[in-house]
């Protein structure tokens, strides 16, 4: 699976321009399942069968950025959505679909005065080299209205350790996509989905296309795992095991199936925690409350600084997220669930 995370979080497919992502996936899954595109983007790969509808979804975009500017000195402005500001300054970044290379930058520290000391720098004092001279020579490489995304390679370290840009949420990529070389007693669809970060937009349309009865939604969430002493900061830990949602800002999970795949974690020995944090939001909130509803959880590997250049997860959260799943689904555990 690691492999494939690799190359996974390698590809540029910020919100709105999912395309490569969407490529790599398409060509790998057209062996397991039928494939199709909706308007929006989204990719379902579908393994008909009998009984309960079952969706297994992940988001195929990253969080980045888009041109919206060009200085007359060749400097461009852009447009952001969920990252942070003060983890852009000196960052590497790959511009529009010739992935030309830039740095996000500002002043220097010996150019600051106190006043701009005590402050974080924001997106509007931010500015994207790519070593233009002018507006006109910029022009010769990017275009107004270009996808940015951060140059980061994707790498093992530590122990268990990865590091690679957009593992929220190509971490749920993965996993979906290992989930599909198997057999299941369902109706089983891999959906990958579009727009996630700036709304959930794609799983508006694929839980309407779909109408899952049920929804396992894989994703990389928030680990705020430095400092644990405040417990009402805490969210999930690195190295624990996937985390089981029960609630976010967008979904209340019912009570039927956290407690069936709290059980299932329990019954094969697979390390798991209970995520916390009940601020955000992911897939879940649009998909469970489509139609007629859908009996939706979220199944999360935790990830350390997301949203951000680089991310850190554990290839053993991995591969226990898809342990855990695998064996819901192979113990046929979503005919045993009650609204």
């Amino acid at each position: 699976m690691l492999g494939r995370l690799k190359d996974l979080s390698n590809l540029s497919s910020v919100s709105g321009n999912e395309r490569e992502v969407r490529k790599y996936i398409k060509e790998y899954a057209g062996q397991y399942g039928e494939t199709y595109v909706d308007t929006m983007g989204n990719l379902y790969v579908h393994k008909p069968g009998k009984g309960k509808v079952v969706m297994a979804c992940a988001h195929m975009d990253e969080v980045g950025m888009m041109v919206k500017g060009i200085t007359k000195e060749g400097l461009l402005a852009y447009d952001e959505v969920g990252i942070d500001s003060r983890v852009c300054v000196s960052k590497r970044v790959l511009v529009g679909p010739n992935r030309i290379p830039g740095v996000i930058g500002t002043k220097a520290i010996h150019l600051q005065d106190r006043e701009d000391l005590k402050k974080a720098i924001k997106h509007s004092e931010l500015y994207i080299d790519i070593g233009a001279e002018s507006e006109e020579d910029a022009l010769k490489y990017v275009s107004i209205g270009d996808y940015v995304s951060f140059d980061t390679e994707f790498e093992r370290f530590g122990d268990d350790k990865v590091k690679g840009k957009a593992l929220d949420d190509r971490v749920g990529c993965t996993v979906v996509m290992e989930l599909l070389k198997n057999e299941y007693d369902c109706d089983f669809y891999g959906v990958f989905t579009v727009q996630e970060e700036v709304g959930t937009r794609g799983a508006m349309a694929a839980a309407y296309q779909v109408q899952p009865d049920v929804a396992l939604i894989f994703e990389g969430t928030t680990a705020n795992d430095m400092d644990t002493e405040d417990v009402f900061q805490f969210v999930t830990k690195v190295g624990n095991g996937p985390a089981i949602s029960m609630m976010d800002k967008g979904t209340i999970v019912k009570r039927s199936i956290f407690e069936e795949m709290v059980n299932t974690a329990r019954d094969n020995s697979i390390p798991y925690q209970i995520r916390q944090g009940t601020l955000g939001g992911n897939d879940a909130g649009a998909i469970h409350k489509s139609g007629t509803g859908a009996l939706a959880i979220g199944l999360s590997v935790p990830c350390r600084y997301i949203h951000g250049p680089v991310a850190v997860c554990s290839a053993d959260d991995i591969e226990n997220t898809y342990r855990l799943a695998d064996a819901f689904l192979s113990d046929k555990r979503f005919n045993r669930l009650e609204v």
